[in-house]
């Protein structure tokens, strides 16, 4: 990805002098487990209460251009929804930090800031602002509005303070334990992140952490499939557009496929446990991540990341 001398974005704390020591052993991108709290069940067990995803999110822009606060009205707040972001540049010369380490921060801070762009025109184009996420940079642990973590949870989007942790160590890991390198491998790891925070100030996430609390873990298994297969589209989305403005280069969306591919929820139990059990799934499998990245790169449009009222 052609990156370097591209602006970098305001909107990342870093806390890596904070911590010490590795970046532990990841859990795969996206799966934030506990700290997330994802909204999660299947389409089928909601019956009526589940309305098309694209019914929501354009519900959500109609009330916004109304002057109405969605997520003010899930949360029990119509007062709140300010908006929740710390700025501070990268801290490139802090303690306890490297070169190799820096110039990973300054890449993840320059893909945070193509993210901006592109969901700021998306939400213009719908004549909204877009409030954009922070992203923390830690090592080791980090305590988040979501509560503690540590490293080995993996990166993570908290809804509660809208940022996305990230241990600089994982592409580390990412790279030696799963065989999935290249910065654009990188890069969807962010991407996918910030792919729930669009779920999340459209209204999408609150909704279904609602729905959450009536499922069988079963059903939940099978919503957060969805919710993740979603953000891995939404990740589609923004490659789509970062392609458009020639800063991909060759073998960059091979990487990413990789990436999704390396993650899935059957290859990972093949090589942890040597043996998959389906009804556990909560990702999504390599094949159903690998098509949703690949369906919104190729088209770039929310509509076609309508992950629960589709097959997946």
């Amino acid at each position: 990805m052609r990156w370097k001398d591209r602006r970098q974005s305001s909107n990342v704390e870093d806390r890596r002098s904070e911590g010490g020591g590795s970046g532990g052993l990841p859990g795969g991108f996206g799966r934030s487990g506990g700290r997330m709290r994802l909204p999660v069940g299947n389409s089928r067990s909601a019956g009526g209460g589940l309305s098309g995803i694209i019914i929501l999110v354009v519900l959500f822009f109609v009330l916004k251009s109304c002057g109405i606060d969605p997520i003010g009205m899930l949360t029990g707040d119509p007062g709140s929804g300010g908006q929740v972001v710390t700025r501070q540049t990268t801290n490139n010369g802090g303690s306890g930090t490297s070169a190799a380490s820096d110039e990973m921060a300054q890449f993840v801070s320059v893909v945070l800031a193509e993210t901006e762009d592109t969901w700021k025109g998306i939400f213009e184009s719908q004549g909204l602002d877009y409030r954009e996420p922070s992203m923390v940079l830690f090592t080791d642990a980090v305590r988040s509005a979501c509560g503690y973590a540590s490293a080995a949870t993996g990166p993570f989007y908290c809804p509660g303070d809208q940022k996305v942790y990230l241990d600089l160590g994982f592409f580390d890991q990412l790279a030696r334990r799963f065989g999935a390198s290249g910065d654009f491998a990188q890069a969807y790891v962010v991407a996918h992140e910030v792919g729930h925070h669009v779920q999340n100030v459209t209204g999408i996430l609150p909704r279904f952490n609602e729905m959450r609390q009536r499922m069988s873990q079963a059903e939940a298994n099978a919503m957060s499939m969805r919710v993740e297969l979603q953000a891995d589209c939404f990740a589609g989305i923004w490659a789509h557009y970062t392609a458009q403005k020639g800063l991909l280069e060759e073998g960059d969306v091979e990487e990413a496929l990789n990436a999704a591919n390396q993650i899935g929820d059957d290859t990972l139990q093949k090589r942890t446990q040597g043996y998959v059990v389906p009804e556990s799934f909560n990702h999504g499998t390599s094949e159903q991540r690998r098509t949703w990245f690949a369906r919104g790169l190729k088209s770039g449009r929310l509509a076609d990341c309508d992950t629960f009222n589709e097959p997946i």
